[in-house]
């Protein structure tokens, strides 16, 4: 992949790091020069504070580069490394160790390699079970966390993660000193955000039907833990990535949710004070820029979110200067694909464009420019303004009828209508197979506002279903050649689970369906995920035995791509073509 990805920024603005070609890259500011660092296959790399040192991986090797002078050395390690990541200052790297089994925490520097925090063996005897040390711990991606260990800003401690039947946290001196870190971990067992960069760390906790939250401070002397916003909401809280954060002038920021006096809205907060407007709806907190002509210690929030289109994700700056015009924000560029925007010091990077100062410098390449070959329409639809969009094969001539394929994607939790060409491609497919592609993003889908997200709670598959046959009849209002007699359906995963549930549940609007890797049974799905949907099992069996495809009867009008079911006819794997000849099958 020449596109670059795996984006860091110097906190000085000196340098760009990145990955492209699984090769280690990086452009020099202010020349604007790139330059390769090392040659692929690079795993995985991270920086120090000013991207001055980085701590490469390749398979499980640890290397030192030193990015100014582009020398590269082989770190001696414990074991196969994984997630180093150097100290701040560039001086020492922190690594972990047997990361699938008993991991442990390792530092290397001046003084060697030793061993910062592990029990290796079966240290968890009652449980039969290991202890694992500086890993993210079980469902921790369920709330967007990757990391199981930090560095403090002064690079003299590690917050780390120790996992075993619960998730703590502990503070490590590089000295062997250590304490806990205390909440009431009972009350909130799930550790949803982590953050550790200016002041002290910062950190979100849920209880286990996440409808409440608390955004904790911790006092990195002692472990004890300060209460600085809570989070609450009847169905579930839904913290926005990249928050909290420490503001420079200390301000703690939180993300929450607006939802009173005819509000509807993702928002964030500096210490209780609205910034962002509730047209705004925000994604992910990226870091901040320097204003110009703004004071120091008041920079811009640089955010990832949607501003009345949910279809389009874009880069804006938010003011945290509170001034009397209320909240301002600016429009600083569209994202597609997988871009997220990156930056540090006075450097934004979003995509392969590097905005420096009054300069926008463009990286190397392979995406291809967006495609004006698309059919496709964007409308909203119902009473509810369900996001939609027609895609007609290529050539379609108005007044010839034709079959649907309605795609339900990933499922609820995943948009599919976006203003992207590359989220097309396999549709633009299906389309010239002879499809009339629709896509729809009901109730449950994130972009549009949080009671939208979160009408699903408990009741999913009838609102999802309602939702997508609803705006069907809609759409064939606007689009005559839309077949109704003849609708077809494809998901996956929870997508997936969907398309089957459709078929069974509504087969006079819905009459063939591939599922690829479908949830059969709410057992098969991660506790948050399954809770935060559909309540405790415990209290409700009735949900989840009615959003059970187990329970849901059979048909042969079903096809299961990597799962079985008796009366499902079910194969291992498909081809595109054997999906389409099931699919065509009426």
């Amino acid at each position: 992949m020449e596109h670059p990805y795996a984006v860091t920024v110097g906190a000085d603005g000196a340098r760009v790091v990145f990955l492209r070609s699984s090769g280690l890259w990086q452009l020099d500011l202010p020349a604007g020069v790139e330059r390769r660092v090392a040659d692929g296959p690079v795993d995985s790399y991270a920086t120090d504070r000013d991207a001055r040192i980085a701590a490469v991986l390749r398979d499980g090797r640890l290397f030192r580069a030193d990015l100014a002078t582009g020398t590269i050395t082989e770190v001696p390690a414990a074991g196969p490394a994984f997630d180093a990541r150097p100290d701040p200052l560039g001086g020492a790297i922190a690594y972990v160790t047997d990361p699938d089994g008993a991991a442990s925490l390792h530092v290397t520097g001046a003084e060697g390699d030793r061993l910062l925090a592990g029990e290796p063996g079966n240290a968890w005897r009652e449980h039969g079970g290991t202890i694992s040390w500086g890993m993210p711990g079980t469902h921790a991606g369920e709330f967007g966390r990757t990391r199981g260990w930090w560095w403090s800003p002064d690079g003299s401690q590690i917050l780390a993660v120790r996992s075993a039947r619960t998730v703590s946290l502990h503070l490590l001196d590089l000295d062997h000193g250590w304490v806990d870190v205390h909440w009431d971990r009972e009350t909130y067992p799930h550790l949803a955000q982590v953050r550790w960069a200016g002041g002290g760390p910062l950190i979100t906790v849920l209880r286990r039907m996440q409808q409440h939250g608390l955004v904790l401070s911790i006092d990195p002397r002692t472990g004890e833990t300060q209460v600085h916003a809570e989070l609450a909401d009847a169905r579930w809280v839904e913290p926005i990535p990249g928050t909290p954060r420490h503001l420079p002038d200390g301000r703690v920021l939180v993300g929450g949710e607006l939802a009173h006096d005819g509000f509807d809205a993702r928002c964030l907060f500096a210490d209780g004070s609205l910034l962002t407007p509730p047209g705004l709806y925000v994604r992910r907190v990226a870091g901040t820029l320097p204003r110009e002509g703004g004071p120091a210690g008041a920079p811009d929030l640089i955010v990832e979110g949607s501003m009345g289109d949910p279809a389009v994700r874009e880069v804006l700056r938010v003011r945290t200067s509170l001034g009397g015009g209320g909240p301002e924000v600016t429009r600083v560029a569209v994202l597609t694909g997988d871009d997220r925007v990156t930056v540090g010091g006075d450097v934004m990077v979003a995509g392969n464009r590097v905005w420096h100062g009054d300069r926008v410098i463009t990286l190397r390449s392979d995406r291809p420019e967006a495609s004006g070959g698309l059919r496709t329409v964007f409308g909203r639809v119902t009473d509810r303004q369900l996001p939609s969009a027609v895609l007609y094969p290529t050539g379609h001539v108005g007044g010839t009828r034709l079959p649907v394929l309605l795609t339900l994607g990933d499922g609820p939790g995943h948009q599919q209508i976006l203003a992207d060409p590359a989220a097309w491609r396999e549709r633009q497919r299906f389309a010239d197979s002879g499809f009339v592609v629709v896509s729809v993003d009901s109730r449950g889908t994130p972009g549009v506002a949080p009671s939208f997200e979160k009408a699903v709670y408990r009741r999913l598959a009838d609102v999802v279903l309602s939702d997508q046959a609803d705006a069907l009849r809609a759409l064939h209002g606007k689009h005559p050649d839309l077949d109704l007699g003849r609708v077809a359906v494809l998901g996956t995963g929870l997508g997936g689970w969907l398309a089957a549930l459709a078929v069974l549940r509504r087969p006079e609007e819905f009459h063939r369906a591939v599922a690829r890797r479908p949830v059969t049974d709410w057992a098969q799905v991660p506790a948050p995920v399954a809770e935060r949907y559909l309540g405790d099992r415990a209290d409700s069996p009735d949900v989840y035995s009615h959003h059970s495809l187990r329970e849901a009867g059979s048909s042969p009008d079903v096809l299961l791509v990597g799962a079985e079911l008796d009366g499902f006819p079910s194969c291992p794997a498909a081809t595109f073509h054997e999906e389409l000849t099931f699919l065509q099958g009426w």
